[in-house]
């Protein structure tokens, strides 16, 4: 097996270069939203529940693209610190939907203007345009299955 350092090196991952990327945005929205105790993915799911009204924990998993089980670890905490509430689904005992408690919607009220002041520092280093062609390209992207 032949392994071309200029074309085939560890640099030129695609998922490397990608994973790099997101955790250093995730640590700069994390850092931002210390002062709530919310990291961004707990913001995100506040405000995806908050946005839907009621969501299933699939209707999370599907948005979120992972898997049931590991949406409901997930969700754990945010029950746990009463931010959320999940209760079965009055029309399938199976399903269970989530709802935010008044702690959470708190919680995203005060992580709000945080997250605000998160994107627009973002969008003023890298600009606006560029920062949404890259939410285009990222939604857009295709990966093999």
């Amino acid at each position: 097996m032949s392994f071309d350092q200029q074309r085939d090196g560890v640099a030129h991952c695609n998922c490397g270069a990608l994973r790099r990327a997101a955790r250093r945005m995730t640590n700069f929205y994390d850092a931002k939203l210390a002062p709530t105790g919310l990291r961004i993915t707990q913001f995100s799911m506040l405000a995806m529940v908050y946005e839907a009204g009621t969501l299933s924990v699939n209707e999370m998993a599907a948005r979120l693209d992972l898997d049931r089980t590991t949406t409901g670890k997930n969700l754990r905490p945010l029950e746990r610190e009463g931010l959320i509430q999940t209760t079965p689904c009055p029309t399938d005992r199976r399903s269970h939907e989530i709802t935010l408690t008044d702690k959470g919607r708190e919680a995203l009220r005060a992580g709000t203007p945080l997250w605000r002041e998160a994107q627009r520092e973002f969008e003023a280093a890298n600009g606006g345009d560029e920062a949404a062609a890259l939410r285009q390209t990222l939604g857009s992207l295709s990966i093999p299955t």
